[in-house]
């Protein structure tokens, strides 16, 4: 590969347009232009597409876009080793995209192995819909993605499901909630499931993998609450359940953690309720060094 080639890619991608690369390169478009034809004549696909008056990158113009993003950043750390005489060598990036339906706290205990590695990777953190990381994923953008449920086989990626683990289910309340409806802790927890048909509930929206599950459970013991809130952001559920607005649920493995940080009481735990959790990984069999640290600590220690 003709690395100036490269070099005049990365330079329109950065500056935006064809036009002012040309002027910081001090190139004619038009031979600018030539010089990212032969590039992707090399390559053996197109790299830039027009979109309205400007230009975007394919997928594949992306994806060598990441990889020149690299090799000129280990250029750079190169020149300032050989200035300062010290190795500045960037440590490996890890790009975990995580399910924005996914519980917080669950995604640091899954990447923090990759942080306890002897050499560990710099972690860059993605949250967003699962299709939209996948789509990343799929096109190399990300190296993992941590979700509540199996990438669906309807969207034709070329992406493989490892299952982590799963968790029980806790149902929590703020003291200041309880006590509003004449209840105390003791009776409260005497009672589940019955009080839940006394205290307003947060539910994670009918996206949520959970949800389904949650609204099947209450159908079964004939509980009807009253639905306070729904949200798609785990984070912010459990901070309105801080507050006193509702009952929630969270993953029973995170229950000492969950009632230490929102100063809230566990009231019970539905027997046969499971939430699983997943690493989705372009890999049919993992290979990368910190994912595979990721899943078998997953396996060993969170989810044992």
């Amino acid at each position: 590969m003709n690395y100036k080639h490269l070099n005049y890619f990365w330079t329109v991608m950065r500056t935006g347009s064809v036009v002012r690369a040309s002027e910081q390169l001090h190139l004619t478009p038009q031979t600018l232009s030539g010089q990212i034809k032969q590039l992707e004549q090399r390559i053996g696909q197109p790299l830039l597409r027009k979109s309205g008056r400007g230009i975007e990158p394919t997928d594949t113009g992306r994806l060598v876009m990441r990889y020149a993003e690299d090799i000129f950043a280990l250029g750079d750390a190169l020149g300032e080793a050989l200035a300062s005489g010290r190795d500045l060598r960037r440590a490996t990036v890890l790009r975990a995209g995580i399910s924005d339906a996914l519980p917080k706290a669950i995604a640091f205990h899954v990447l923090e192995s990759a942080m306890a590695l002897e050499d560990p990777p710099q972690l860059a953190c993605y949250e967003g819909g699962l299709t939209s990381l996948l789509a990343d994923l799929a096109v190399h953008r990300l190296d993992l993605v941590l979700s509540d449920v199996p990438a669906p086989a309807s969207l034709s990626l070329k992406v493989y499901t490892h299952l982590l683990g799963r968790s029980g289910i806790a149902f929590f309340a703020a003291p200041r909630l309880i006590k509003q409806f004449g209840l105390t802790a003791r009776r409260a927890q005497a009672s589940f499931p019955a009080c839940l048909g006394r205290l307003p509930i947060l539910l994670p929206t009918s996206a949520s993998a959970l949800r389904p599950r949650l609204d099947a459970w209450m159908r079964q013991q004939g509980l009807t609450p009253t639905l306070a809130a729904e949200f798609d952001d785990s984070a912010l559920l459990k901070a309105f359940g801080r507050e006193g607005q509702g009952v929630f649920a969270a993953p029973s493995v995170l229950a000492h953690e969950v009632a230490q940080q929102y100063q809230v009481v566990e009231l019970g735990r539905p027997a046969g309720m499971w939430e699983e959790f997943y690493a989705i990984s372009v890999e049919r069999r993992i290979t990368h060094p910190a994912v595979a640290a990721i899943t078998s600590a997953a396996r060993g220690k969170l989810f044992a």
